[in-house]
């Protein structure tokens, strides 16, 4: 198997589910969770596929918030620097909704093809 192009699949698959993982991630929370929780959880629920380094959330993170879809806050804590906490806004809730169709709807579709193919 080719290490590289297989390497530049996961990255390219990756780069077009973090968002809906991490918006999932943070609406199943119930309550504001900070950056170290979201992808703590986000390895505990998606098995380490789903696992990376820790920083590269960041930016996505900044970008939902940017898009309206999460609201952030800073605390302090007993235990460090300040943290900053994300929570879903309502319009977060409903990109969620219309995301996860989108994803059902195209992991539906290329698991048929997928099937075609190795039948």
């Amino acid at each position: 198997m080719d290490e590289p192009l297989l390497r530049k699949f996961h990255k390219e698959l990756s780069a077009g589910t973090v968002s809906l993982a991490l918006l999932a991630v943070v609406a199943a929370g119930g309550e504001a969770m900070y950056g170290y929780q979201i992808a703590k959880r986000l390895e505990q629920l998606g098995d380490g596929v789903l696992a990376g380094k820790q920083s590269a959330l960041y930016p996505v993170l900044r970008n939902l918030e940017g898009a309206g879809l999460l609201e952030s806050f800073v605390e302090p804590s007993m235990s460090g620097p300040p943290r900053r906490y994300y929570r879903v806004t309502a319009a977060g809730r409903d990109a969620l909704t219309d995301w996860s169709a989108a994803w059902r709807a195209t992991r539906d579709s290329l698991d048929a093809v997928l099937k075609e193919a190795s039948a």
